[in-house]
């Protein structure tokens, strides 16, 4: 098979298109023919700075296709069903084999570049901003880089829970597009201080939830901005800054939580979290939420796909075509 690999961690330089060998099937395996490849932030990341399992590597979480073949052991899927999978590498490929655990069949209606992009910012916004950020109706959320993949989910999934939604990002554009997914109230963290603005918009109390997928120095602005109470739940490090230190003085007197979160973690622990995956690729079938493609390259573009999202110029998902 033909996949984008690498041999060394660096920019997306690195990645080279390649014959490698198939993938082996396991028991309990299920083997896809990949038709799209929803490249997220881990992928880039761990491109630049990720362990290498092999040599040539394959990067990727996220990628949905047709299965080709099944494992003896394998009792929830069959030849010819349509399905999305994750995983910790190998989506880059146009072969990936998964554990039929971390594969979900694509409902009929739903298109499967659309379904491509569903379970982890689909899945990480949800448990970030229900089971861990614990967001009721009437209270208030702030997404940060509210144009990612996970940013637009959270977006529409808070609005959805009747909760007063705020994001951030690098334009007014972006910001403006946003609204029509169910954005109240958006602040250019280019032109402001993402928390004197969320401050002066909630008559100083702050917010109530705050889904911080961009780490670093970001990470203590998250916290700082929370209301009596609040909950940050720290996802990520998009913005690829060196972990900060986080002064946490000011949480205990005010009884705020700040949490990490990783979606493969659940995964591996909790059937909830896939009933929860499956839950939401049903929402998106029926249209009750929306999955945003911005752009899509062939398979051998993957190092331009990698550094056209690192150019921060990306809004929602970019798909790789095997």
């Amino acid at each position: 098979m033909k996949a984008a690999v690498y041999d060394e961690v660096g920019p997306p330089g690195v990645l080279r298109y390649a014959q490698v060998p198939d993938p082996e099937v396991a028991e309990r395996d299920v083997l896809v023919r990949v038709e799209a490849v929803s490249i997220e932030g881990g992928d880039t990341l761990n491109r630049l700075r990720g362990e290498i399992a092999a040599s040539p590597h394959i990067v990727g979480y996220q990628a949905a296709g047709t299965i080709l073949e099944v494992g003896p052991g394998v009792k929830g899927f069959a030849v010819g069903d349509r399905v999305v999978t994750v995983g910790m590498d190998g989506s880059h490929a146009e072969l990936r084999a998964v554990p039929e655990t971390f594969a979900w069949k694509l409902p009929p209606r739903l298109a499967t570049n659309d379904g491509a992009c569903v379970p982890i910012p689909f899945g990480t916004a949800d448990d970030c901003l229900f089971e861990f950020g614990r967001l009721q109706a009437g209270e208030t959320a702030l997404v940060q880089a509210g144009a990612s993949g996970v940013g637009i989910a959270a977006i529409q999934l808070a609005k959805r829970a009747g909760a007063r939604v705020f994001a951030t990002a690098s334009s007014d554009e972006k910001l403006e597009r946003l609204t029509a997914l169910g954005l109240d109230e958006g602040i250019n963290y280019l032109r402001e201080d993402f928390v004197q603005a969320a401050r002066r918009l909630t008559d100083g109390r702050g917010v109530d939830v705050v889904v911080d997928s961009v780490g670093g120095p970001t990470l203590q602005g998250s916290i700082d901005v929370l209301a009596y109470r609040g909950r940050c739940v720290s996802v990520g490090d998009a913005g690829r800054e060196p972990a900060a230190t986080i002064d946490i003085s000011k949480m205990r007197p005010n009884n705020q939580t700040l949490s990490g979160y990783f979606l493969g973690a659940e995964l591996f622990s909790a059937d909830r979290a896939r009933s929860m995956i499956t839950r939401l690729l049903n929402d998106v079938a029926r249209g009750e939420l929306q999955v945003v493609v911005d752009r899509t390259y062939p398979l051998a573009q993957a190092a331009e796909a990698h550094a056209y999202i690192e150019s921060r110029q990306s809004f929602g998902r970019v798909l790789l075509i095997p």
